[in-house]
């Protein structure tokens, strides 16, 4: 990823800090949860959103024992190692061991990152030994440079 597309997609993100947290939401400043602040990213960056999800629950990964949320990621961003995650890429989460992946945030620094959690708004928080256990992939922002 060029360093242009990092401070675009780190722009774009801080655009979103203090949005309530609402489910299924993806509306800058009125409400989103995690799902919706990288859809909402998404569709600052490229002019659209990637694509409109179903409704879905808070458990739904668990439900339908897929791993929906890692699937939609893979068809609209570029998988990365973990490790190699840096300022503008999504990490994505499971909250405990064995589960489903469902919850994602924006890396915004060294050991930082932005996303929503339920009963909060959008806010900046350090990535702690306890959130690096348990991210499961990264992906990266497509260049619309190409590069």
């Amino acid at each position: 990823m060029r360093f242009d597309m990092r401070a675009d997609v780190l722009a774009a993100t801080v655009r979103w800090l203090g949005t309530p947290y609402h489910h299924q939401a993806a509306v800058r400043g009125a409400g989103c949860d995690c799902l919706g602040l990288v859809r909402g990213v998404y569709a600052d960056l490229y002019g659209a959103p990637a694509e409109e999800p179903p409704a879905y629950s808070r458990d739904l990964a668990e439900a339908s024992h897929r791993e929906t949320l890692l699937e939609a990621a893979r068809r609209h961003l570029m998988e990365i190692d973990p490790l190699k995650a840096d300022t503008g890429d999504v990490l994505v989460f499971r909250l405990r061991p064995g589960a489903m992946a469902k919850h994602c945030g924006i890396v915004s620094g060294p050991s930082r990152m932005i996303h929503a959690m339920e009963g909060g708004k959008v806010c900046e928080v350090h990535l702690t030994p306890w959130w690096r256990r348990r991210v499961a992939a990264a992906f990266r922002f497509p260049d619309t440079a190409g590069e």
